[in-house]
């Protein structure tokens, strides 16, 4: 039986892909059943089902081969479940009647468990003219707010909230409220956005020429091309967001650009799709091909991996043919094109184990010379496919080589093709692997550099304990069991402390050889400058990636917290005497409620309420100084109206007290929500209670009560995560409640328990 490298890989297989029956008894009793049931599943297509089934569990053994979540644990359920793991939606329509039907099959859609993209830009922008009705449009961000709202009733699955990108392009008139639009931190909370930026447009931004904003040929606005750049890179600087998708560049290499047009990408960015366009994942392990590791013969098994690729393919093929399709628009877009994506996870570490470091020249070539090897052997295998089972519908040999992708490939691989045909149109895209790197054993994510060596991870025990245990990178653990204590050596780098630009280069070297794209974040430090920052992108541009996703962390450490009052002129309910040094006072009567107080109203909108809260805090003055006296807390939400009279009669009562009532601020300030946080004014606030925490510490530090400048939260330190010898900075987690989340491959990602936004 597997032994799993680590705890916390046996947990995320017990929690996310173990097949139980609805009561939570377990169906599969080891991984290899699991590993039997996604096996016997794909294998049911082939004519020879039983040769297959064993040539598919081999792949899987050993984590050698990673499905997506979404097959992991769908297949061979009999649940009516998608084993796709992404959709761009159909066009939307400029009209009320089409909006609302998109917005139906969105929601269809995400109940069977798909993420979804959808381009916006098609929506005339707001104050345009409808005709017919004597009225201005709304324009396309006030339907997104109501996609957003359906995303947040919607629970994909069953089990986890839906994921949806939105794009728009950089001439549409309402791009610049679309770039700042989640900025208002009540808003589109749901999305992740993008701007589908022209190759016109880099142009115009290079030659410092102006851009016209227009729809349907009318010229709505006239800018300098500079000017909007900057606005993009100002947003996405300060709030991570939007990201940048190089549009003509992805359609100029799509190998079906003579059948299809791209105007959107699935929600983390991997997935460039047409209208109702569907890509099933899974990922090559390259960490498990490596032979001596870290010694004089170290390198990647080539035969190895040309037979695990070949494998791979075929099982992603009859997945097209195992599916369901939550509509039937996808599933003929599926059947016609047979689209998938073939990546890899485990490349940082692969590249370790043969002594190389990430982000150097000498590993971006090793990195382009693997994606090549896979690439060639994916599309040969296809070829194969094709002479036994017959290309994809919509092949035409003449029109498909002459794509840009196709244009750069092997000489040999061209003449087959042209021969016989292919039988997936598209094979190669680098997804997420956040949760399945872990359940492979912490294996370094898709084509990301090491998030962290070892870490330590709290563990939630079930009498309400908590539990420590270290977890360790993969080749980290390797290197152990070597070579004991001996310290790593000079090529370890991790995403940490890797420059930017290197980030860069080995997205670019992979992309050569993608014939999809690459979902990556580029870490970016704190304090790397603007101008620096801008860098970035333009390096993204210059070579040749199809997007570019940057993470710059913001500061979530809270202020220090002390109180000092004055002894001679403390009231005479002080039970001990107050010294300058900063002693706290405590009282042994609550005080009384003059008849009037001073204090202050404050307005709090949260994203998940309708309407916003009012905090009204009054103080007493007491030995010359001010102090909170007591709450109010009031809302036309009537959802709130329970725990805002409660929160507001328990936090009253502490405040009449006395003594160190600053506990209430980091009390609330701790507190998260599993649905999710938001940014309020370029911080991550894990919860409406952390909110209305903030609003207490901020007027407590204004009338002088506590010290500090009141900034973010103060992070638990019982539950920081450890990498590094330092602490990763990071909002809580939505699902384990640990802080340390991290914008990897384009998402939110939980280092501790393997929780993405997008799977």
């Amino acid at each position: 039986m597997t032994r799993f490298a680590a705890p916390i890989a046996e947990q995320i297989w017990d929690m996310k892909y173990r097949l139980k029956e609805a009561d939570g008894t377990p169906i599969d009793a080891t991984v290899e059943d699991s590993w039997r049931r996604i096996a016997r599943a794909l294998a049911s297509v082939e004519k020879d089902s039983a040769a297959w089934e064993g040539r598919f569990y081999a792949a899987l053994e050993d984590f050698k081969y990673l499905p997506a979540g979404r097959i992991t644990a769908g297949a061979g359920t009999g649940r009516s479940v998608t084993l796709f793991n992404c959709f761009v939606m159909g066009t939307i329509p400029d009209n009320m009647g089409g909006i609302f039907d998109g917005l139906k099959e969105a929601a269809l859609t995400m109940q069977q468990g798909g993420g979804i993209g959808y381009d916006f830009s098609t929506i005339r922008p707001r104050g345009a003219e409808v005709k017919g009705v004597a009225a201005d449009a709304s324009g396309p961000l006030s339907f997104m707010d109501v996609w957003d709202a359906m995303c947040r009733t919607i629970m994909s699955a069953g089990s986890r909230r839906g994921a949806m990108m939105a794009t728009m392009r950089c001439d549409h008139p309402d791009i610049e409220s679309f770039i700042e639009a989640k900025q208002d931190a009540a808003r589109l909370r749901m999305f992740n956005l993008s701007v589908l930026i022209t190759d016109p447009f880099m142009e115009a931004v290079k030659a410092d020429g102006p851009w016209e904003l227009s729809f349907e040929g009318k010229v709505y606005h006239t800018l300098n091309a500079r000017d909007l750049w900057n606005k993009i890179m100002r947003a996405t600087f300060d709030y991570a967001e939007p990201g940048v998708i190089f549009i003509d560049r992805i359609n100029a290499m799509n190998n079906l650009r003579y059948a299809e047009t791209i105007a959107a990408t699935n929600p983390c960015g991997e997935q460039p799709l047409p209208p109702y366009g569907a890509c099933l994942l899974g990922s090559v392990n390259l960490a498990r091909l490596v032979r001596d590791p870290f010694g004089k013969g170290a390198a990647l098994d080539e035969d190895a991996l040309d037979d695990l690729v070949r494998v791979a393919v075929r099982m992603m093929d009859n997945t097209v043919d195992a599916s369901r399709f939550p509509l039937p628009q996808q599933a003929a877009e599926a059947e016609a094109k047979r689209r998938i994506g073939l990546g890899v996870t485990g490349l940082a570490d692969a590249l370790l184990m043969v002594g190389l470091r990430y982000g150097s020249e000498d590993a971006a070539a090793q990195t382009e010379d693997w994606m090549h090897r896979i690439a060639r052997s994916a599309y040969l295998a296809s070829v194969d496919l094709a002479k036994e089972k017959g290309a994809f519908p919509l092949f035409d040999a003449a029109k498909y080589l002459a794509s840009g992708n196709m244009m750069q490939m092997d000489a040999d691989l061209r003449d087959a093709i042209a021969e016989h045909g292919i039988r997936n149109a598209l094979l190669t895209s680098i997804a997420p692997t956040g949760t399945i790197s872990l359940y492979a054993g912490n294996v370094s994510s898709g084509i990301e550099p090491v998030f962290a060596y070892a870490y330590k991870r709290k563990v939630l025990q079930k009498d309400g304990s908590r539990t420590e245990e270290e977890v360790v990178d993969y080749a980290v653990q390797l290197w152990r069991e070597r070579f004991g204590d001996k310290p790593l050596p000079d090529h370890f780098v991790n995403a940490q402390t890797l420059p930017p630009l290197d980030h860069v280069r080995m997205q670019a070297a992979a992309q050569k050889w993608v014939d999809s794209s690459i979902s990556k974040t580029i870490n970016c430090p704190e304090e790397i400058s603007f101008e620096a920052f801008k860098d970035v992108y333009m390096a993204a541009w210059d070579q040749g990636c199809k997007g570019c996703t940057t993470y710059r962390p913001n500061a979530v450490t809270g202020s220090v917290l002390t109180v000092s009052e004055a002894a001679d002129e403390a009231p005479d309910q002080v039970r001990g005497a107050m010294s300058t040094d900063g002693e706290v006072v405590y009282l042994s009567e609550p005080l009384d409620r003059p008849q009037a107080l001073e204090g202050a109203t404050y307005k709090l909108k949260w994203p998940d309420s309708e309407h916003a809260i009012y905090i009204t805090i009054n103080d007493i003055v007491q030995g010359g100084h001010r102090r909170p006296f007591e709450v109010f807390i009031n809302s036309k939400n009537m959802e709130h109206f329970a725990w805002t009279v409660a929160l507001t009669r328990m936090i009253s009562a502490v405040f009449r007290r006395g003594g160190d009532v600053s506990f209430v601020v980091e009390e609330l300030k701790a507190v998260f929500d599993p649905r999710g946080g938001a940014w309020m004014q370029g911080r991550y606030i894990p919860s409406i209670l952390a909110a209305i925490g903030g609003v207490i510490e901020r007027h407590m530090i204004a009338i002088g009560f506590i010290e500090g400048e009141g900034l973010g939260l103060k992070s638990d330190p019982k539950a920081q995560v450890m990498a590094v010898g330092e602490a990763p900075r990071g909002p809580a987690c939505p699902s384990c409640g640990q802080f340390g989340m991290q914008m990897i491959e384009g998402c939110m990602t939980c280092p501790s328990c393997g929780h993405s936004k997008c799977g």
